[in-house]
């Protein structure tokens, strides 16, 4: 089997290696890209693999844009840590939607389910009606955490979502910043927070920080191509938005 990863995350595609070469240590992995632009290129001057790997949120766009620029026969898994995209994945050639951090189990289960598409249909009728309704379902209908627990010495406290600021990191250790301007820590890694919050409230900006939109204060250029953000609560350290993040923060702005 001959397999094409696009994911912009290094410790992300690395992991994702890790698990297809667990699954199968014979798949051949033809190439891996994290951009559109490169992905495009090779798409153009390459016969399709077998499966592609695609993560939706790359660092020059959206993954979808590779099907405004190329022909793309493949069936596809694809990756990501927003479910928002569900519907639009499912109509080019979708096999299956992977949410981030993706389980080992999950993954056999998605290749599994291409090789029984595969051998039994011409990846032109892979649509989404090949798809398991249940699993669209799922996708449409997952919950996100409304509230985090935190400890206050010796008492537990509830904090809805909505009064809070920002997640960060600092020192190897993870904090939510309130509307009050309390700061907690979390038992849960940045990448693990980002999974279980809304994407149509909460943005991941750089390695750091995660921010609510609804406590953006002021948005303003920044050096190379960046923005900074401004929260309603002063910070200590400043917020950017990394530059290959910046597009895709524009567009949920516009959401």
């Amino acid at each position: 089997m001959k397999i094409i990863i696009i994911e912009d995350e290094q410790l992300a595609a690395k992991r994702l290696l890790e698990l297809i070469l667990k699954y199968d240590p014979e798949i051949e992995i033809l190439g891996k890209f994290d951009t559109v632009e490169k992905s495009v290129e090779w798409f153009n001057s390459n016969p399709s693999p077998d499966l592609i790997f695609m993560d939706i949120q790359l660092a020059d766009g959206l993954s979808f844009e590779i099907f405004e620029q190329s022909i793309i026969k493949s069936p596809i898994i694809f990756t990501t840590a927003y479910d928002q995209y569900a519907i639009k994945a499912f109509k080019v050639n979708s096999i299956d939607y992977l949410l981030k951090p993706i389980d080992f189990d999950e993954l056999s289960t998605a290749i599994e389910k291409f090789k029984n598409i595969h051998f039994e249909k011409s990846t032109e009728n892979i649509t989404p009606k090949n798809l398991a309704f249940d699993q669209v379902l799922k996708l449409l209908t997952k919950e996100y955490k409304t509230r985090f627990v935190v400890k206050v010495g010796e008492h537990i406290k509830s904090i809805q979502v909505e009064n809070i600021s920002c997640f960060y990191s600092l020192e190897k250790a993870t904090f939510l910043k309130t509307t009050a301007n309390n700061n907690y820590v979390l038992d849960y890694s940045l990448d693990q927070i980002e999974s279980l919050l809304s994407p149509n409230d909460f943005f991941r900006v750089n390695r750091k920080y995660i921010i609510n939109l609804k406590e953006i204060r002021d948005i303003i250029s920044y050096s190379n191509s960046r923005l900074k953000i401004i929260l309603n609560l002063k910070n200590d350290e400043d917020i950017i938005v990394s530059r290959e993040k910046v597009k895709s923060f524009k567009a949920w702005l516009e959401k």
